[in-house]
């Protein structure tokens, strides 16, 4: 065989030799800042993958270089038995483990150590880019961006002066209309300065705001000013993530309140429904009289709310604070020493529901006030006299006295109206019990079914006492019956030449004319003379 062919055949086994040998090229992940690329991983830390492990380093950096008061010589190497942890302030940055060494020619510390000359080289220059092309073009984008804030402004203020024009013109033309209907404007004109100054407020936030959210643009142009920018829209991204994020863990809290109120506000119309049956007279309770209807149901809804804020005051946000606690006794406490009458005439208006002393319509007095009753409630009850006076009763001041009602059995066995009057020993009772019994009768009003009565209740030393009592349906018109009634007695004791000398007569009499009208003296009468004995 050839020398040669020897020598090819060496050469073919070195070359499949080597290429045996050679390693399998593994993938790296770049941590890359700014357009920068610090260095790369092949191989996975605890629980990450490479791709994952990049992306959290290149993470945490970004958060570093963003903060307003980062400084790269805090950045620090811990060197352990098996791992090396470069840190800001006791925050991990990154760790070096012994598989990344192998992808070099360095051990893990010093491959660390070079991790952090790259750190603190790369990001003590990151914001000091200070080519004059960059430069330039940062200093146009600033530029940029204030003609566009002054540009936004300007048509602001255009806007709000077309808004307050239109708004002017608007205000005219009511004006215009309600002076024309002959209504006052006087108050209408007082407002208008207040809508415009509301106008110009919002004007100057909406500007406030333009040139807040126009900062944190312009800081964020220059990188050594990017931190600001960061921080500016911290102030405002921060509070509504706070709120969005509050709103979404409080949903299902949200949802059991609303769960509870529906079930309540249900439980509610059924207690209402049944209560207006009770009333109406479809249903009927034992011992349950119809017009304890809408009282009960207005206690028993007024539990069942209470009842359903006592089951949803743990889900409202912040009810176990300290502070909220705290001024929930405060207000309870308060409520409790401010409201003790309240909380007495509300008792007395829930014992006089039930009582039934009195309805709506009903003539009452209570103490020294007659009147009918026009409203009742838990705390007062409303009397309107014959005067049109309405008198405002507590209800603990009627629950302490006594109520006399005229009303309760006028319609079924008849109110009775009595009035006295004396008349002298010379005239026969019979004759007076008749006067008084037809003047009754004549009397509109007073029921012919119940037949007038009269009781002598006094024989005085120079007359007796006579109480005629009549019928009569109609309470709440005692007033004006009562003046009827009188005028009637007049009427026939006149007719009939019966003197009503009340209360006395006087000893010498017979030299007086007779107490009666002209149209009722008999004709040819003449005053008698004063006899006196000799």
């Amino acid at each position: 065989m050839p020398k040669s062919y020897y020598i090819l055949i060496l050469f073919l086994l070195a070359a499949f030799t080597v290429r045996a040998q050679k390693p399998v090229e593994t993938k790296g992940y770049p941590v890359i800042i700014g357009r920068d690329t610090l260095f790369t991983f092949y191989t996975g830390q605890g629980l990450f993958e490479p791709a994952e492990r990049a992306q959290v380093v290149t993470k945490r950096i970004e958060e570093l270089v963003n903060r307003i008061d980062f400084n790269p010589d805090s950045l620090t190497l811990k060197n352990d038995t098996s791992i090396s942890v470069i840190s800001y302030n006791s925050q991990i940055i990154l760790a070096v483990n012994n598989k990344d060494a192998t992808f070099t020619e360095l051990n893990r510390p010093q491959l660390a150590a070079s991790y952090l000359v790259i750190l603190k080289k790369k990001l003590g220059n990151y914001f000091s880019d200070s080519s004059t092309k960059q430069v330039v073009i940062n200093i146009l984008e600033a530029v940029a961006v204030v003609i566009l804030l002054v540009i936004l402004i300007w048509a602001l203020n255009k806007g709000s002066r077309w808004v307050k024009l239109k708004t002017l013109k608007a205000w005219e033309n009511r004006m215009d209309k309600l002076a024309a209907q002959g209504a006052p404007v006087a108050y209408a004109k007082r407002l208008l300065p207040v809508v415009t100054g509301l106008l110009r407020i919002g004007r100057f936030i909406l500007i406030i705001l333009l040139v807040y959210m126009a900062l944190p643009v312009l800081f964020f142009i220059f990188p050594s000013s990017k931190p600001i920018a960061v921080q500016l829209l911290g102030y405002i991204v921060n509070p509504f993530k706070s709120i969005v994020l509050a709103i979404v863990h409080y949903i299902p809290n949200l949802l059991t309140i609303a769960v509870i109120y529906i079930v309540t506000r249900y439980i509610v119309k059924l207690v209402k429904f049944i209560a207006n049956e009770i009333a109406l007279g479809a249903i009927t309770l034992s011992g349950f009289y119809p017009e304890w209807a809408m009282p009960t149901y207005n206690i028993i809804r007024v539990l069942l709310f209470a009842f359903m804020f006592v089951v949803i005051f743990p889900y409202l946000p912040g009810s176990d604070s300290k502070v909220f606690q705290g001024v929930t006794v405060f207000l309870g406490i308060l409520f409790s020493l401010g409201s003790s009458s309240a909380i007495s005439n509300m008792v007395s208006g829930i014992v006089l529901t039930y009582m039934r002393p009195y309805k709506i319509g009903d003539r009452i007095k209570v103490g020294d006030v007659i009147g009918d009753v026009v409203e009742k409630n838990l705390l007062v009850t409303r009397l309107r006299t014959i005067k049109n006076e309405d008198i405002t009763i507590p209800n603990a001041t009627i629950l302490s006295g006594h109520t006399t009602n005229y009303s309760t059995v006028a319609k079924t066995m008849g109110l009775i109206l009595n009035t006295t009057i004396t008349i002298g020993y010379d005239v026969p009772w019979q004759t007076v019990h008749n006067l008084l019994i037809s003047a009754a009768e004549a009397t509109d009003g007073v029921l012919t079914e119940h037949k007038p009565f009269v009781l002598q209740t006094g024989l005085n030393d120079f007359n007796v006492a006579y109480q005629l009592n009549a019928y009569t349906a109609l309470s709440n018109q005692m007033a004006v019956l009562y003046s009827r009634l009188h005028q009637n007695i007049q009427d026939k004791f006149n007719e009939a030449g019966v003197e009503i000398m009340s209360p006395n007569y006087f000893a010498l009499r017979d030299g007086n004319h007779i107490q009666i009208p002209d149209g009722y003296v008999p004709e040819g009468y003449k005053k008698p003379g004063f006899k006196v004995d000799k």
